[in-house]
């Protein structure tokens, strides 16, 4: 009996499955049965049996057993698989037919490579939480020791709840994710623990596994305890177990003086009840493919399931927002002795000033709130607003450009003076570029601020002088302009503002620049995936900031020079970077009554870095994605324009009904992978700024604060006005 999609040939036999392509046998799995029961023991073991009966009947395919176990519990299994858009739909029921003496259970369900059982054979994917063989990721991140026997997390980490499995040698691809966006919420008042049980969990772990025939549990100081069991262990597996589970990590030893020398680790495991009658319901999408390379695979499977779990879109008003980002700006910028600017941050929801220090880029953004604050304050007749924005821009070019070319990156006005900080180039690039942009917009009004472009050509200039033979930069420069960090992983940063300070002034040398710094990127951030580095206060490891700035950098090249190479480079960076946001949801509770995640949804909240938590940065993004979809004319980029247009407002008050002293605010990030909110619950001004400025853009070039207007325009008027650098300066 077998179904068939596309070339693959999925068949059931002998009481377990196959996965086989034009005769050759790929994925199987000769016990599909699996069970993991918590022991009395308060262990978990785990156990596995064939099928006992199939059936094909009207395009599904249904297979039965019944597992019992050791301790006198019994598990009666219903799958049915059939066929969809992209692959097959296996459907599960696992029911409890009798309880012996056990605590909770698991089930599982896997496939086993046939093609290598090694996993440096594979590149994975997990949005957001797993790139290739995860090279970039901190030390203590799951897929960095491939050395481990279990690669499970909990599919809420992820952007998308899938993984993937591709074979470097034969290009096969194999991907689980969770059918639908149906999680509900857990019991809140259970705290998960090493092994715990929860009814009500309805979370499932995506990853793979390869353990011995011996069980692995890991006491909550890291020891391990391990028994040998009869059940045997084919090979490599991907796996989806329900209800899910996170390990194996690694763990701190926090316990001194422990007389055992393996790693300490971590292996959390949930379990539902083992009572009569207890019912596991769940469906996960199985997908099969054949890539030449990780980044067409990842780009595939992401818009696969992108396109079946997508949240719908928020409804919100875009111009009103913008609106309400503005007064935030307004009421909140202002004179700190001789100098303008933000608070650093404000603690919701009545913005209780915290600390004020004023940085130039990166979460303070004070150059780009003056540019914002310029123009708008210009559009809308509102002295205040311009006077605040210039007052911001002024500072800067007055007060924090040192004699190396470098700009100083954080002013407190409390000591008058610049905190010792890093010279970042990311944080360079943001306030170098709004004062450039500054400056050509008071230009075009005929108003000339010479000492703002002379402070731009300063640092264009000590970027020339610095930059690297192979065309790189470093990641951070003391003030002297030696190195401070000698990582190359930001040069994409500066690309943007190299190429339009060669438009302002017509000098070759910053364009070679830009040019040299693309190649650079092109080949490193987009062919090696090197996209690492981007938020300045993570050490540099994966983000998706570093994707944001690599989109940016060569979209700004192939906006000069129409080269389909830097076109082929930004679609890249944009199909890595979209992988970081949730495009889906679940319930999420949170300890403040006045949160917005109490009335909305976490879709379009996005993952920081690998094993980071979560924040609206894609927000700065929805005017480039547009922009992106005008040039390719891929429909999916319009889709995700829209998504994070709209999905990201989700973390703010945006019409006063949260509770917030302002509408419009929002908090800065927070881990919820747990279904219960962690954050700091702040406000910093990079919070707004990120949702204000690509609606300012996206006003400036298409006359309109909602994508679906812009849509509206004839198809050459959007070409037309979509050539910004035609009138740039």
């Amino acid at each position: 009996m077998e179904l068939q999609y596309n070339n693959y040939q999925l068949v059931c036999a002998n009481g377990g499955i196959e996965v086989r392509k034009e005769g050759r046998l790929l994925y199987f799995n000769r016990r599909p049965l699996f069970i993991t029961v918590k022991t009395a023991f308060a262990v978990s073991e785990f156990y596995d049996a064939p099928y006992e009966k199939t059936e094909l009947a009207d395009g599904r395919l249904t297979a039965r057993g019944t597992l019992r176990v050791p301790s006198g519990s019994a598990f009666a299994f219903t799958d049915i698989y059939e066929t969809d858009a992209a692959g097959f739909k296996v459907s599960r029921c696992v029911r409890v037919l009798e309880a012996g003496d056990d605590l909770g259970f698991s089930s599982k369900f896997s496939l086993v490579l046939s093609e290598s059982d090694n996993p440096r054979d594979y590149q994975c994917f997990a949005p957001g939480v797993w790139y290739r063989q995860n090279e970039f990721a901190p030390a203590d991140r799951m897929g960095k020791d491939l050395d481990c026997e279990y690669f499970w997390m909990l599919e809420t980490r992820c952007a998308l709840p899938l993984f993937s499995m591709h074979h470097t040698g034969s290009g096969e691809m194999v991907s689980l994710s969770r059918w639908a966006a149906d999680v509900g919420m857990r019991s809140l008042d259970i705290e998960q623990s090493e092994n715990n049980v929860d009814p009500r969990f309805t979370i499932g772990a995506l990853g793979m596994s390869k353990p011995e025939s011996r069980t692995l549990n890991y006491m909550y100081y890291g020891f391990a305890v391990r028994k040998d069991i009869p059940t045997p262990v084919d090979g490599l597996s991907i796996d989806y177990v329900y209800p899910g589970c996170d390990g194996q990590t690694p763990i701190k030893n926090s316990y001194g003086g422990l007389d055992y020398h393996n790693k300490a680790m971590s292996f959390r495991r949930i379990n539902h009840p083992v009572e009569p009658g207890f019912e596991q319901n769940y469906s996960v999408s199985l997908t099969f493919g054949r890539h030449e390379s990780f980044q067409e695979m990842m780009r595939d499977i992401w818009r696969t399931t992108y396109r079946r779990l997508r949240d719908g879109l928020f409804c919100v008003d875009n111009e009103q927002h913008f609106h309400n980002c503005m007064n935030i700006f307004m009421k909140y910028t202002r004179k700190y002795g001789d100098s303008y600017g933000l608070p650093f941050a404000c603690q919701l929801p009545d913005m209780d000033i915290s600390s004020v220090s004023f940085q130039f880029g990166f979460v303070g953004q004070q150059p780009g709130i003056g540019n914002l604050l310029l123009r708008y304050g210009d559009r809308e007749n509102i002295p205040e607003a311009r006077e605040k924005g210039i007052g911001i821009l002024a500072f800067w070019v007055k007060n924090c450009m040192t004699q190396s070319g470098l700009p100083q990156m954080c002013y407190n006005p409390n000591l008058q003076g610049f905190e010792p900080y890093p010279h970042y180039v990311r944080m360079l690039a943001d306030g170098m570029e709004a004062i450039l942009d500054a400056y050509v917009y008071l230009h075009k009004r005929d108003e000339e601020k010479q000492d703002w472009l002379k402070f731009c050509i300063k640092t264009g200039d000590w970027l020339v002088r610095v930059q690297n033979e192979d065309g790189s930069f470093y990641r951070a420069y003391n003030t002297d302009g030696s190195i401070r960090m000698d990582s190359k992983s930001n040069t994409p940063s500066v690309i943007r503002f190299l190429v339009q300070l060669y438009l302002v002034t017509g000098n070759e040398t910053y364009k070679c620049a830009a040019l040299k710094a693309g190649e650079w990127s092109f080949t490193n951030a987009y062919l090696n995936m090197e996209y690492r580095g981007g938020t300045c206060d993570n050490t540099d490891i994966q983000d998706k900031e570093a994707g944001i700035y690599a989109l940016f950098g060569f979209l700004s090249l192939y906006d000069l020079t129409q080269d389909p190479h830097w076109l082929e480079g930004a679609v890249g960076a944009a199909d890595y970077t979209e992988t970081w946001t949730y495009a889906w949801t679940f319930p999420v509770r949170t300890p403040w009554p006045k949160h917005p995640f109490n009335q909305y949804s976490i879709s379009g909240q996005s993952i920081i870095t690998i094993g980071g938590g979560a924040d609206v940065y894609m927000a700065a993004c929805s005017y480039t994605y547009y922009r992106l979809y005008l040039l390719t004319k891929d429909a999916h980029y319009l889709d995700f324009a829209q998504f994070i247009h709209k999905n990201t407002r989700q973390s703010n008050d945006i019409d006063g009904t949260s509770g917030y002293i302002m509408p419009g605010l929002g908090h800065e990030s927070g881990n919820f992978s747990s279904q219960k909110l962690g954050s700091q619950y702040h406000w910093l001004p990079w919070c707004t700024f990120v949702e204000a400025e690509p609606s300012e853009r996206l006003f400036e070039t298409f006359g309109v604060y909602e994508i679906e207007d812009a849509q509206r325009l004839d198809r050459e008027e959007l070409e037309k006005r979509n050539r910004i650098y035609d009138s740039y300066f």
